[in-house]
């Protein structure tokens, strides 16, 4: 399809209808005009532009008289074309692919040029706080699915003239508009390099999945391993907050989360109020959400092994064993609830507001005392589970939450297989899986602490006074 646009309106009408079908397509409009004598064409999509300016400009080219023409496109771009964002593009399929993300073309009749205007008005709902990464304090605004939203949202943080947002497009098909937004500088040389040459170089047919597939496009690791390699947030302020300590932030169009480069499991565990709070609060709840993620990973598999090996529990904690009937081996109850939890969250999404409280009260009952009266479940696996579950929501990270539910599932099955020995060969496996993963750029996971950094560990472990940090850069 490139191929370099005539200075004749009549074949290039024919070339842009031939490509788009206006004839066809309802959404794109074609509008005839004289300027200057000159006949002339306007190319549009209905719903991506800006009925009034571009009203207005119309207007204001009927205006136009013939001696006030310029020779060439350029030459009226700037004398005449009354509209901030404009450029001139000669390439049919740069024309195309400019049309196509809701740029209007412009075609007159004697330029070998195709005018362009940046009069987008893209459907979009606002900028209200994200459900999953609410805040107790702090800010209440939230990424959308419109990108250029989402870089004023980030600018709006950062008035520095080395933020850098570089925009590139993926896709053969669906040219999906990337942006790469860095402190240039501070950010990561070498892998902001690798990222753009991995993007340059993708060869997919469109993003359907939007960051999910791109980061399957990115990192090219081992798909067993569940830990999450990429942080997500729905927060312009956590964005600008990574920009600012070196980090890339990945925008994708259509998508209202930004992916954030390069992550650590440090990085994907903190959140948000850990910084909104005095830093002796901010660093309670970063530990208790570190300690709720570690007992949620061992809790289950932990009184499993108890249970099968009441002999070795101390008399203080007999008490926590099953003390009545047991219908259904433990490791079959744990299982089970471990499924119903995802059964009980998957049916939460898809229930209308208006009937999600009597689903709740219903699913209370069944999975309450009913179940325990049934036999199916013991009272102390409930309880167990149910802190579980609870936990489970302490992560701000989908990803992270369910890498944990994988591996516990995993050490459920090893220590009823193996007994003590499965549980310990588990555990070695579940370190091993994180201690194994690297991040984009190739550092350990666990980085700061493998390899070892006090100064680095000592800011992801409790939270530091921030004047400090820009003091101590300063």
């Amino acid at each position: 399809m490139s191929k370099t646009i005539s200075a004749s309106i009549t074949e290039n009408r024919a070339a842009f209808r031939e490509i788009f079908s206006p004839d066809k397509n309802y959404d794109i409009i074609e509008r005839q005009l004289e300027i200057g004598g000159h006949p002339s064409v306007i190319y549009m999509i209905d719903g991506f532009t800006d009925a009034g300016v571009l009203q207005r400009t119309i207007q204001f080219m009927y205006s136009v008289k013939p001696e006030a023409m310029p020779k060439d496109g350029k030459r009226f771009m700037e004398q005449l074309l009354p509209y901030g964002e404009v450029g001139i593009l000669t390439d049919m399929e740069d024309i195309a692919t400019a049309f196509l993300a809701g740029i209007t073309c412009m075609f007159i009749d004697g330029y070998a040029e195709c005018l362009i205007m940046d009069c987008r008005e893209y459907p979009s709902r606002g900028v209200q706080e994200p459900e999953k990464d609410k805040v107790m304090r702090g800010s209440r605004d939230g990424f959308v699915e419109t990108l250029i939203f989402n870089t004023a949202l980030i600018r709006r943080r950062i008035r520095d003239p080395r933020l850098t947002v570089e925009i590139l497009n993926v896709g053969r098909r669906s040219r999906t508009d990337v942006a790469l937004c860095y402190m240039d500088g501070e950010a990561d040389e070498r892998i902001l390099t690798h990222l753009k040459d991995r993007l340059s170089s993708l060869q997919v047919d469109s993003l359907t999945m939007n960051q999910e597939s791109l980061a399957e496009c990115l990192y090219k690791g081992k798909w067993f391993n569940p830990f999450p390699k990429f942080k997500f947030s729905e927060r312009p302020d956590t964005a600008a907050a990574c920009i600012l300590q070196g980090s890339i932030i990945v925008l994708v169009d259509n998508s209202p989360a930004a992916m954030i480069l390069p992550s650590s499991v440090f990085d994907v565990i903190e959140e948000a109020d850990d910084y909104y709070f005095p830093p002796v609060t901010g660093t309670y709840l970063r530990l208790t959400r570190f300690a709720t993620s570690f007992v949620a990973l061992f809790m289950t598999p932990f009184y499993l092994l108890m249970m099968q090996n009441p002999d070795h529990v101390p008399q203080w904690l007999q008490f926590s064993l099953v003390a009545d009937e047991i219908n259904v081996p433990v490791i079959f109850q744990l299982l089970i609830m471990e499924f119903a939890i995802d059964g009980l969250r998957l049916a939460s999404i898809n229930t209308p507001t208006m009937l999600s409280t009597p689903l709740s009260v219903i699913a209370a009952i069944v999975l309450g005392d009913y179940a325990v009266e049934s036999g199916w479940f013991n009272s102390e696996v409930m309880l167990y589970m149910a802190f579980v579950a609870l936990a489970s929501y302490s992560q701000a990270s989908f990803e992270m939450g369910y890498a944990l539910k994988f591996m516990r599932i995993f050490l459920l099955i090893a220590t009823v297989l193996f007994d003590e020995w499965g549980f310990f060969l588990g555990t070695a496996v579940v370190i091993a899986a994180v201690a194994c993963n690297r991040t984009i750029g190739g550092r350990s996971y666990l980085y700061p602490l493998i390899p070892f950094d006090w100064k680095e560990l000592k800011k992801r472990l409790f939270r530091v006074r921030i004047s400090h940090d820009y003091a101590d850069k300063k």
